[in-house]
């Protein structure tokens, strides 16, 4: 007799709209966790996978703010994810040549 373990898919997607907190906006597991990562995809949104991070995420409730003890580390991805699509806050002089965003 073989155990075969399932794994399910979870997905958690935020929405961060200045001056609010980040906001949960859509979660699913399995086939729907799917179809939201490929609408984000499609739409330029860019996917951060972190199993761990997900599990916290997937227990709130649609439109819950992300809670303080989280806080810190979505700004943390905010910002990077800023960054890669070379977006700086104003005022940041980054001399050419010292940030690349391309692998």
């Amino acid at each position: 007799m073989t155990t075969e373990k399932r794994t399910t898919r979870r997905t958690v997607a935020l929405r961060y709209q200045a001056p609010d907190a980040p906001k949960v906006v859509a979660k699913g597991f399995d086939e729907l966790a799917e179809e939201i990562v490929r609408v984000a995809k499609e739409n330029g949104v860019l996917v951060h996978e972190d199993e761990k991070l997900v599990s916290f995420l997937a227990r709130l409730d649609m439109g819950q703010e992300v809670p303080d003890v989280l806080y810190h580390v979505i700004a943390e991805l905010i910002a990077f994810s800023y960054v890669l699509q070379g977006k700086f806050p104003e005022g940041w002089d980054i001399p050419p040549g010292h940030l690349h965003t391309q692998a």
